[in-house]
């Protein structure tokens, strides 16, 4: 039972580590109230109600009530590991026990305040109740002023108050937990979250970008959360992503609607198949918002044909710039945007390859991918066929794998080089530049698979 502070014992909820015990210890020395909050203490609430075993946090963040500076906390710390001192408007102190990161922000005390009064204020500037929830590692009891756990259980993204607009970035980060966590946003948060937007025209595209790394490493609830960057406002910062809202699709290839509903689900199957499979996070990063963006240039060339059939021919290649200027309104660097529109660019290129692809088919289509790779395609290209109402189509790029994978790798750099065309008494220029990409797709083709082999072409082509 809760009382009337918001406290109820909870023992458990949160698996101590040796650091964190660590830390605890030091803070109660110090005379300081130790609190683990933030996400630690919303996934353990998840856990809990899943039926999952408490699992013991990654990196943890305490919050110390009490008089303490951060120059006493810090060499109170140093005896455990190495310290830091970061932040603006709030210092946090954090110390590296045993490859472990613990972040302690103090919370000074204020003459007359009790303790419920102290961590509701303290909770107070957090941005949402169901991260404002704390855990007393010392009472083992769950401190909840402001209803956090029962947003939890209906599922609901609710700011906690005022101080919410403290950061205008704060909108984006409600998607980007509605992404993660597959919850809703309350009315009255996404009517702030809108009032908030102009005031987030200034907010540095990295801090834009650190959102939507997250989401394409953490998320899978894809369509949740195009549904909240709809309903906060921002997704009018991406225009180019809210133009394929209402474009139609051929019902018989996507009975799910729209291609902003298809995108939503695409992504959604490119996170959950890295998830399954351990992708490494820069290339589910890669493969998530390739299957977000994939389908943006439908926007400009979709038709409906006199038959009554909806087409979208050519709309691979003309979704390049509209995927170009989305990621780069995302604030997404370069080496991401280089991978994500090459795979923007070919993904249907298996759909006019009927069958078995050949091995001249697949180095063709590895060297205009570059520098993204072919399973990065392949990812994008699966949830592609996954992201349809009633599918599950996984393996659609299967034939590609199998096929790339018994053909050897395409060189970066071709057999024949410019070396060779100015022995041959060519000189830069026009022809030069011809003579080196038709050099290259006869590699592709297996014309030649030698340095000699390529001389002999060069020899014949010039006559």
């Amino acid at each position: 039972m809760t009382d009337a502070g918001g406290r109820r014992a909870a023992p458990g909820l949160v698996v101590p580590t040796r650091a964190s015990s660590a830390v605890v210890g030091v803070l109660t020395d110090l005379g300081l109230r130790p609190l683990v909050v933030g996400g630690t203490v919303r996934d353990a609430l998840l856990a809990e109600r899943r039926g999952l075993p408490p699992e013991p946090p990654r990196d943890l963040d305490l919050e110390a009530h009490g008089d303490v500076s951060t120059e006493v906390l810090g060499a109170a710390l140093a005896p455990l590991g190495p310290v830091a001192v970061r932040g603006a408007a709030f210092l946090v102190v954090s110390v590296v026990v045993d490859g472990e990161e613990v972040e302690v922000s103090v919370e000074p005390l204020v003459a007359g305040r009790s303790v419920a009064e102290a961590d509701r204020a303290a909770a107070a500037r957090r941005d949402l109740t169901v991260g404002a929830i704390a855990w007393d590692p010392v009472s083992h009891e769950l401190v909840d002023p402001y209803g956090g756990e029962a947003d939890l259980a209906r599922g609901v993204l609710r700011h906690v108050s005022e101080h919410f607009g403290d950061d205008p970035l704060r909108g984006l980060r409600v998607v980007q937990l509605a992404g993660r966590l597959g919850f809703a946003v309350a009315a009255e948060t996404a009517a702030l979250c809108r009032e908030l937007l102009p005031a987030a025209a200034d907010l540095p595209v990295e801090r834009i970008w650190a959102e939507w790394r997250k989401l394409a490493r953490r998320a899978v609830h894809w369509p949740e959360a195009l549904v909240a960057l709809e309903q906060t406002g921002w997704l009018a910062r991406w225009p180019d992503l809210a133009a394929v809202r209402d474009v139609p699709q051929d019902p018989a290839w996507h009975p799910e609607g729209d291609v902003w509903t298809h995108l939503g689900l695409a992504a959604r199957a490119a996170a959950t198949a890295a998830e399954e499979e351990g992708t490494d996070p820069a290339d589910r990063e890669v493969a998530v918002l390739g299957a977000l963006l994939h389908d943006l240039g439908k926007a400009t060339h979709t038709q409906l044909g006199d038959d009554g059939r909806v087409r979208s021919l050519g709309h691979a290649e003309a979704g390049v710039d509209p995927a170009r200027r989305t990621l780069a309104a995302m604030g997404a660097p370069h080496a991401v945007v280089e991978r994500v529109l090459p795979v923007v660019r070919e993904h249907m290129t298996h759909v006019s390859v009927p069958g078995r692809p050949s091995g001249p088919a697949v180095r063709r289509l590895r060297r205009r991918l570059a520098p993204a790779g072919l399973d990065d395609w392949a990812r994008v290209v699966d949830a592609d066929a996954a992201g349809r109402a009633g599918a599950s189509r996984r393996g659609a790029a299967d034939a590609w794998r199998e096929v790339s994978a018994a053909t050897p790798p395409t060189p970066g750099r071709g057999l024949l080089t410019g070396r060779h065309l100015i022995d041959a008494g060519l000189t830069p220029g026009p022809v030069f530049r011809e003579t080196l990409r038709a050099a290259a797709a006869a590699e592709d083709d297996e014309a030649y698979v030698d340095e000699a082999g390529a001389v002999r072409w060069l020899a014949a082509r010039l006559g």
